[in-house]
């Protein structure tokens, strides 16, 4: 399980770091809002645990640039603050969890188990790329000119893509959600550009705007013309 810690107090990272290592977690830790985005931006993690009160950008900001930004990976909030208004904050934002400091690591351990144990069950109800609107639950794709029903397993896997926000989602979990896994190599491949050529030619069809992209790593969605570098970030940019 790998995470991304973003804790600004570095002797409190540090010793929360080598627990949560010594407790099985990969994690990684970071110092500031700014810097937790560009992890944040160029790799994938399993749980995000943000401090509400950090430099350059604060907890609350960066949860929100990354659901602005298709970034649906659980986040738990840390905070100082005993305000309800900051945990309704979090919350409107897209927070998973809170847990206020001072915290005692087991608690945090246990969340972060508990939230381990229903990330296979993490769903939204929607997504959107560009001008591209996918309803997970019933597989509908949308744009201005016209919709398709996606197959369970189109919905499956553009939903991945869509999640891993233009980079290439793991082989694994490509090959689960196709119901794939367990075979050969060339049955493999063979079901993941099948699936994606499915995917290319229904996208076409309803003139969307990201496409779906190869590279060595594997399969990506991204707006056809650009993969796109602005976060948000404004004038913190």
């Amino acid at each position: 399980m790998k995470i991304l810690y973003a804790e600004d107090e570095k002797q409190l990272s540090v010793a929360v770091t080598e627990i949560l290592k010594m407790e099985g977690f990969e994690v990684r830790p970071v110092y500031d809002g700014e810097e937790a985005l560009e992890n944040l931006k160029s790799d994938s993690f399993d749980i995000v645990v943000l401090d509400i009160m950090m430099p350059r950008l604060d907890g609350i900001k960066v949860l929100s640039i990354m659901r602005s930004n298709g970034i649906y990976t659980p986040v738990i909030l840390l905070t100082a603050k005993a305000e309800v208004e900051d945990r309704i904050e979090g919350f409107k934002e897209g927070a998973d969890d809170y847990l206020a400091k001072p915290f005692a690591m087991g608690e945090l351990v246990a969340r972060l188990n508990a939230m381990a144990r229903r990330k296979t069950e993490y769903r939204v109800r929607n997504l959107e790329l560009g001008n591209l609107y996918l309803d997970c639950e019933s597989g509908e794709i949308r744009t201005e000119s016209g919709s398709l029903r996606l197959s369970p397993k189109e919905a499956e896997m553009l939903t991945l893509l869509i999640k891993n926000n233009g980079r290439p989602p793991e082989r694994s979990e490509l090959l689960s959600v196709l119901g794939a896994e367990g075979t050969t190599m060339e049955e493999e491949d063979s079901a993941i550009e099948l699936y994606a050529a499915y995917l290319r030619n229904k996208l076409r069809q309803i003139h969307a705007k990201p496409v779906i992209g190869n590279r060595g790593e594997g399969y990506y969605i991204s707006l056809s013309r650009e993969v796109s570098d602005d976060w948000g970030m404004g004038e913190n940019g």
